[in-house]
């Protein structure tokens, strides 16, 4: 366990206790030691309301609304996996990340407890990470084939990514009222992207909050509730919602995700958006 004592960052330098505190210099860290932080469900729903897309990536990264959570995400980052005891971890929510005005928008369940909530980005360090990025990066939609940590030059082109539920929950399950306690969030942040023409949602979770968000945000709800499959697709307005299998270990290692087909997807994204590869 590290306690206190600081550890180097992997890629950046300069020492960080584990969880990391707030504008103490870790890349790409939207919060400042005064950024409110969200205690309970009624505080999400205020802080998620008036914010610009900086602030409400701030306010997200501090939020401690969820008491399970919180106890999880904090445990995970002092105890550590041992492959990575010599690191410091984030230990905190995780915003979203990528393009301020995406075209794309791609939407998970929840951080890895030893990928984002360690790194601090989204689907990054981790084999989920590594597939979805380096197809990502075949579609060209990211900039370098690979994301391991915050601060190692990864960049999103035109695109934007967020997790329905922003702290990493044990075995990979939040609760339902964990789910719309950080709904808020999500649909706060989908009201501050007109930009986007098409949402890729990783997995049925990702599929179901997406589709609840994009309605919360002002899109028209469809009629019936649509099924989530690898290649579904559902107009909503001027949004068009795409289903992915989650890039897991279990969905690549046994084939059900190929490389082709997770390229299809984002290629069919690309089509969606009328942006040249």
């Amino acid at each position: 366990m590290s306690g206190p004592v600081g550890l180097p960052h992997p890629v950046v330098g300069g020492e960080f206790p584990s969880p990391v505190e707030p504008g103490t210099g870790w890349p790409d860290d939207p919060a400042a030691a005064g950024t409110p932080v969200a205690r309970d469900a009624d505080d999400v729903r205020r802080l998620a309301r008036g914010a610009d897309l900086d602030e409400l990536d701030a306010r997200v990264s501090v939020c401690s609304a969820c008491p399970r959570l919180v106890t999880w995400r904090e445990e995970v980052a002092r105890e550590k996996r041992a492959s990575f005891a010599d690191q410091p971890y984030w230990g905190r929510p995780i915003p979203g990340w990528g393009s301020p005005e995406p075209s794309l928008l791609i939407v998970g369940l929840a951080p890895a407890a030893n990928g984002g909530n360690r790194t601090g980005r989204i689907f990054t360090g981790d084999p989920s990470a590594d597939w979805l990025f380096a197809s990502l990066h075949r579609t060209g939609w990211a900039v370098q084939p690979t994301s391991e940590h915050a601060g190692d030059g990864q960049r999103l082109v035109d695109a934007r990514m967020v997790a329905t539920v922003r702290c990493a929950p044990p075995e990979n399950k939040p609760t339902s009222v964990e789910r719309d306690t950080c709904a808020p969030w999500i649909a706060a942040e989908l009201a501050l992207l007109p930009t986007v023409r098409a949402v890729v949602a990783l997995g049925s979770f990702g599929w179901a909050g997406a589709l609840r968000s994009l309605v919360a945000a002002g899109a028209p709800a469809p009629a019936t509730r649509p099924k989530f499959g690898h290649g579904a697709e559902v107009g909503l307005g001027g949004v068009t919602l795409l289903g992915c299998y989650h890039p897991s270990p279990h969905n690549t290692y046994t084939k059900r995700l190929s490389a082709e087909m997770t390229d299809a997807v984002f290629e069919r994204a690309r089509a969606l958006t009328d942006l040249p590869v």
